[in-house]
């Protein structure tokens, strides 16, 4: 990063929704680190206190105790904000088939409500996280951003149409926008409980308690896994960037490698075996294929890279060391 880029971010004012959730902590953590003067929105459904607990007495900080699906909380959150970075959802595939509406009501009525009031506030530009779930039933691999499917899910629905809004608010009120299209992100502060836990952390509590993970279906699907530090490198990447072409559209936020649920489940085994070997024996189970879910997904990087500059450092094996680190010094 040049001085220039780091000027910006000191001088910045940032507010990051979903701040108390996994992602959204580890931004407000890393913009803090830059100099940013960082406003934190939560209404911890899905977030935790803990997650902040570091930060919280930070002199750059302030956290707003508030829900997206209010519009009056936006309005609040975005005073004097220069930029937004939007994280704040209800993820999970299986909780939007379970409950499509409340999926729906967070997702997209409290995007919606984000842009009005990033609109309201004149921020310089809307970074939201958009998701892989949105190629649907394309099968072409890798995922170009150009070419998607129907979705799969109704949380697949509410981040498409995440997509259509930010185009229309850019060509209807001028408002700068970026969305991510996250793959399968994992790391520090991922939670590991609960029905909708992702499947890292989600196994290695298990592989911690000498408990066999249930892989749904046979192991096969893949998953471009990607590392918490490259999704804080591409958030950064976003607001720092000069690039007007880079604006008002989409991009992959991965690593550009797939790994198979099997390959994962082998790494992970081996990793913290180091830390307990009675772990290297325990045994794997196989379950149904869920509903909704993709069977293989690989990002191209590569418009990230020309557009924004983006680089990513960690592949599976180097992130899956660093959150094993963590997980076991901090998993109980």
């Amino acid at each position: 990063m040049d001085v220039n880029e780091l000027e910006l971010l000191k001088s910045s004012k940032i507010l990051v929704t979903g701040a108390a959730g996994f992602i959204g902590s580890n931004l407000c953590e890393a913009l803090l680190e830059f100099g940013s003067t960082v406003v934190g929105l939560d209404n911890f459904a899905t977030g935790h206190k803990k997650n902040i607990a570091a930060i919280s007495n930070h002199p750059n900080f302030t956290f707003i105790e508030g829900d997206i699906r209010k519009l009056d909380d936006c309005h609040k959150a975005s005073v004097g904000v220069d930029y937004v970075l939007h994280q704040a959802a209800l993820g999970s595939v299986p909780r939007s088939i379970n409950d499509p509406i409340t999926s729906n009501d967070v997702n997209v009525g409290g995007f919606l409500n984000m842009l009005v009031a990033a609109r309201d506030a004149s921020v310089k530009r809307f970074i939201y996280a958009a998701s892989s779930s949105t190629y649907g039933d394309s099968v072409a691999l890798p995922k170009v951003e150009d070419k998607i499917g129907k979705p799969l899910s109704p949380y697949a629905i509410t981040k498409y149409v995440n997509e259509l809004y930010a185009d229309n608010f850019k060509k209807t009120y001028n408002l700068d926008t970026i969305g991510l299209r996250y793959f399968n992100v994992f790391g520090r502060k991922q939670d590991p409980d609960g029905a909708y836990a992702a499947v890292i952390p989600k196994f290695v509590m298990q592989f911690m308690k000498l408990e066999s993970p249930v892989i749904n279906g046979d192991g096969s699907f893949s998953r471009d896994f990607t590392y918490i530090d490259n999704v804080i490198q591409m958030n950064v990447r976003a607001i720092v960037s000069e690039n007007k072409e880079a604006l008002n559209t989409v991009y992959n936020t991965a690593y550009g490698e797939r790994t198979t649920l099997n390959e994962l489940v082998t790494l992970l085994k081996e990793y913290l075996s180091e830390f307990d070997s009675a772990i290297g024996q325990v045994t794997v189970k196989n379950g149904i294929e869920r509903k909704g879910d993709v069977p293989h997904s690989l990002a191209s990087v590569d418009k990230a890279k020309e557009l924004l500059k983006y680089d990513p450092q960690f592949d599976i094996k180097t992130g899956l060391k660093e959150a094993v680190k963590w997980y076991w010094k901090n998993l109980e």
